[in-house]
C-alpha cells in the first residue's frame, strides 16, 4: 500500500497499475482523492498520503511520503478513529493560519505492513506483545490456540489485516533469529514456481544466437571476489598497450525483462540480503549464481564499459558502452591476489601469466586513480565486521575485514565505471550524497574536542576532515573516529536527478557494476541500452515510474542493511547469555544519549548498553561485565568495572 501511495503522489501510469490496485483507484477517484492527467494517475493537490506520527491529545503530525514537504498537524477533532502508525489520505485544511494542517479523510492501512510478536507468561497470566515496543498486538485469537502457546513462542504479523501469518518458533531456539529478521520485512528465500519455470527455461549461451554482441572471448579476462562468493557481477581486463580497462558486467537485463514475473519479484526484493551463513538472493539461483554470473571457463552475456585513460590526466578520456560475450579465464579470491602482490603466489599457467602481467601494471593504475580521488574525496576506515556461526546457529568468533591492495584495484575499477555510466544521462537512478548539515558538524566537532581534539575550521569541509582524521591516526583511533564522520553525515540514496557525491567527490555517480544483488544496477543497464539504441520510447518506458522507484529503493536498501545488523544483534545477545560472569574488554562507542559501548576482546563488535554510572569518556578502554541480555530485543546490558587505564 505504501508503494501505490508513493507513486500516486508522484504519478502513476495507467499500464503499471495492477487489477489489485485497480481498486483503490477506482474508489479514491470517486471520491475525488485523485486526478487523472492523460494517462497519469496523480493525488489532488488537496490530498496528501503519509503516515501518522505520535498521537498527544487527540493530535498528531502526518509524515507526508513520496515528497519533500513539511509534516501537516493534525488537530483535535481531525484525526477520526487514526492511530499512530496508520497510512492515511488526508485533506489539507486551507487557508487555516500558521502551521500547515489537514484532516484525516481515510484510513487505508498501516505503515509497517508486517511484525514480529511473541508471547510472554507471567504466572498465570499470558500476552502477546510486539517483539519492538512490548505493546499487546491487537489480534483475536481463540482461547483454545492461546492455551496452546508457550512462553516465548515467536509469530509473524499481518497489520494490515491483524492476523498471525505463521508461527516462526521460540525465543530459545537460535534458529528463529533468522526467521525473525526476515519476518518483520515479509523477506524470503523461496521463489513462485512460475518464476522459477521462466529461470529455467533459458538455454546456456550460445555465441552463434547471438551476432549482434561484441565478442570479446579472446580477451583474457578475470574475476576477482571473496573466497565465499557465488554470485560474480564483474570481471576486468586491462590492456596496457591501448591504456584501456574494461569492466564486464552480468548482462541481467537479458534474461530479466521489465513487469515479467521475474522483474516482479526483483522489484519487491530490490536487494540480496547477506547474512554470515547464507544469502537471499534478489534473483533465483539459477540465474545469481550461475546463468548471469560471470564464471571462470565458459561463455557469458555481459554488458561492458571500454575506458581509454589518459595517463598523464588520470582521467578516462572516452568510453563506449555495449553488449558482449566474454570467457572469463580464471575466477580469483582476494586473498591469493593479495598473495600475488606480496610475491608468495606464481602463475601456473600461461594464462595466469597474462592475467598477473596486466593485474601488476593495473595495480600501478588503480593506485594513482585513488590518490586523485582522494584530493576531493574521502578515505573512511569504519571497520567491516565479519561473523562466523555454527550449524546450530550460535556464535563462534568474529573478526574485521581488512581493506588489502586487491579490494582497493577492484574498488576504483568499480567506480570509474560507475562514474562513466552517470555521466550518459541526466534523469534516470543516481546514487546521491548530499553534503552534512552544520548542525551535524558542530555536534561531531564538540564530540571530537571532547576527546582532546583541536578542531581547526579550515576553508572547506575536507580540509577540516583531513586534519580530524590526521589526529585519529596520531591518537591510534582512525576507524573509531571514521565512524562518528560517518554518522554526522546525510545517508547515501537513489534519486531521479543528479546531486553529486560527497563522500566520493564525484560530480555525478550511479550504481552500474552489481545488477545481481542490486535493482537500481539493473535499472540503469536499461536505460544505457535505450540510449544506445536511440529508443526514446523504450528510455521512456523505464523512465516513466523513476521517482517513486528510486524513493523504493533506497527504502529496500534500508531494509537489507537493518536485517543484515539485527540478525548479528541477536547473535550477541546469545553469546551474552553464556558470558555474563565474565570481565570482558569494551571500547566506549557512544556518551549521548546513552552510554553504550563496543565490544574490543575475543569476540569483537559486539554493542553494550551501559547502566553504571562510571564517568566515562568517548572511546576509553574499559572492563565490563553483563549484567542483562534481553534476547527478544536483541539487547545487551552491562556495568563498567573499571577503566583499562586503572590496570597499567
Amino acid at each position: 500500500m505504501k508503494s501505490l501511495l508513493i507513486h500516486l503522489t508522484l504519478g502513476l501510469c495507467d499500464q503499471d497499475i495492477t487489477a489489485e490496485d485497480m481498486v483503490y483507484i477506482n474508489n479514491w477517484m470517486a471520491k475525488k482523492y485523485l486526478t487523472k492527467n492523460g494517462t497519469i494517475y496523480k493525488f489532488n493537490s488537496k490530498y496528501r498520503a503519509g503516515t501518522l506520527g505520535l498521537v498527544q491529545k487527540n493530535t498528531a503530525y502526518l509524515n507526508v511520503i513520496g515528497e519533500n514537504v513539511r509534516d501537516l498537524f493534525i488537530g483535535e477533532g481531525d484525526l477520526g478513529s487514526a492511530k499512530e502508525g496508520d497510512l492515511i489520505i488526508a485533506q489539507r485544511l486551507l487557508g487555516v493560519r500558521g502551521t500547515p494542517s489537514a484532516k484525516v479523510v481515510e484510513i487505508v492501512g498501516r505503515a509497517i505492513s508486517y511484525s514480529v510478536a511473541y508471547v510472554v507468561q507471567k504466572d498465570s497470566m499470558k500476552s502477546l506483545l510486539d517483539l519492538k515496543t512490548d505493546y499487546p498486538i491487537g489480534v483475536e485469537i481463540d482461547k483454545e490456540s492461546f492455551d496452546a502457546y508457550k512462553n516465548g513462542d515467536v509469530f509473524k504479523i499481518d497489520n494490515q489485516n491483524n492476523v498471525i501469518m505463521e508461527k516462526l518458533g521460540n525465543l530459545q531456539d537460535p534458529l528463529v533469529d533468522e526467521k525473525i529478521v526476515l519476518a518483520q520485512f515479509n523477506k524470503h528465500d523461496e521463489f513462485s514456481e512460475e518464476v522459477l519455470q521462466i529461470a529455467t527455461s533459458f538455454e546456456s549461451v550460445d555465441a552463434s544466437k547471438h551476432p549482434h554482441r561484441v565478442d570479446l572471448r579472446n580477451l583474457p579476462f578475470c574475476t576477482i571476489d571473496p573466497v565465499t562468493a557465488k554470485d560474480f557481477d564483474d570481471a576486468i581486463y586491462w590492456d596496457d598497450t591501448n591504456t584501456t580497462l574494461y569492466v564486464a558486467i552480468a548482462d541481467v537485463s537479458e534474461y530479466v525483462t521489465p513487469f515479467g514475473a521475474i522483474d516482479n519479484e526483483a522489484i519487491y526484493r530490490s536487494f540480496s540480503i547477506y547474512l554470515p551463513h547464507r544469502s537471499i538472493p534478489m534473483l533465483p539461483r539459477q540465474l545469481s549464481e550461475t546463468l548471469c554470473s560471470l564464471q571462470a571457463n565458459v561463455d557469458r552475456l555481459s554488458y561492458v564499459f571500454e575506458m581509454k585513460l589518459d595517463m598523464d590526466a588520470l582521467e578516462v578520456s572516452k568510453s563506449k558502452v555495449y553488449e558482449a560475450i566474454i570467457h572469463s579465464q580464471r575466477r580469483f579470491n582476494y586473498e591469493e591476489i593479495d598473495e600475488f602482490f606480496e610475491g608468495k603466489l606464481k602463475a601456473k599457467n600461461s594464462s595466469e601469466e597474462i592475467i598477473f602481467k596486466y593485474i601488476k601494471k593495473l595495480r600501478i593504475v588503480t593506485d594513482a586513480l585513488k590518490r586523485k580521488r582522494l584530493k576531493v574525496g574521502y578515505d573512511f576506515r569504519s571497520n567491516e565486521l565479519e561473523m562466523f556461526i555454527d550449524e546450530n546457529s550460535n556464535l563462534t568468533h568474529t573478526t574485521y575485514a581488512q581493506e588489502t591492495p586487491s579490494h582497493a584495484l577492484i574498488e576504483d575499477c568499480m567506480l570509474l565505471a560507475n562514474k562513466e555510466a552517470a555521466a550518459r544521462f541526466d534523469r534516470g537512478i543516481f546514487r546521491i550524497h548530499e553534503p552534512p548539515s552544520q548542525v551535524k558538524l558542530q555536534i561531531l566537532y564538540q564530540e571530537l574536542a571532547g576527546i582532546g581534539m583541536f578542531i581547526d575550521i579550515k576553508n572547506s569541509i575536507k580540509e577540516t576532515i583531513s586534519d580530524i582524521q590526521r589526529q585519529a591516526k596520531e591518537m591510534g583511533l582512525e576507524s573509531e573516529v571514521d565512524t562518528l564522520i560517518i554518522r554526522s553525515q546525510m545517508q547515501a540514496r537513489y534519486s531521479p536527478l543528479n546531486a553529486g557525491h560527497f563522500g566520493l567527490g564525484f560530480e555525478a555517480y550511479t550504481h552500474f557494476t552489481s545488477p545481481i544483488r542490486r535493482y537500481s544496477d539493473l535499472i540503469v543497464h536499461r536505460l544505457l541500452k535505450a540510449i544506445n539504441n536511440n529508443d526514446t520510447l523504450e528510455g521512456s518506458y523505464v523512465l516513466r515510474n523513476i521517482e517513486a522507484l528510486s524513493m523504493s529503493v533506497s527504502e529496500k536498501e534500508r531494509e537489507a542493511s537493518t536485517i543484515e545488523v539485527e540478525f548479528m544483534a541477536r547473535k550477541f545477545a546469545r553469546w551474552a547469555v553464556l558470558n555474563m560472569d565474565k570481565e570482558l574488554k569494551a571500547r566506549i562507542s557512544a556518551t549521548e544519549p546513552e552510554v553504550r559501548a563496543e565490544l574490543h576482546d575475543e569476540i569483537m563488535g559486539a554493542k553494550f548498553y551501559i547502566t553504571s554510572d562510571s564517568n566515562v569518556v568517548l572511546f576509553e578502554d574499559v572492563v565490563v561485565q553483563i549484567e542483562r541480555v534481553d534476547i527478544a530485543k536483541a539487547k545487551i546490558f552491562a556495568r563498567v568495572l573499571r577503566k583499562q587505564s586503572d590496570e597499567a
